[in-house]
């Protein structure tokens, strides 16, 4: 468990991702492209992409408030995986949503 301040930069868009968030408390903006793309708040999670497929991470994640974050670095996050399947699949429902999210942006 960490505490960070507000701005911080918690990952940058094309650097290699080695960690997994969990937001505990507090609110953090996701940016792409210079613009914001969503809000995070207790609950939401990220970081599992470049985890998952070891690429860089594909969107920059910045506090808007003092934040308590829980952070799991990728051997971690892996054995998390693997203890617990339903984990994994809610994380892979979750990245499907968010992937027809996008594509219904994208194509409308």
């Amino acid at each position: 468990e960490v505490t960070v301040p507000a701005g911080k930069v918690l990952c940058e868009k094309g650097t290699v991702g080695r960690e997994f968030f969990f937001i505990v408390e507090g609110t953090a903006s996701v940016r792409r492209n210079g613009r914001k793309a969503a809000t995070l708040g207790p609950g939401d999670y990220f970081g599992e992409l470049s985890l998952l497929d070891r690429r860089p991470r594909s969107a920059t994640v910045i506090s808007d408030t003092e934040m308590t974050l829980l952070v799991l670095e990728q051997r971690r996050f892996n054995g998390l995986l693997d203890a617990m399947p339903a984990l994994a699949h809610k994380l892979l429902v979750a990245m499907s949503e968010r992937l027809r999210e996008a594509d219904a942006r994208a194509f409308n």
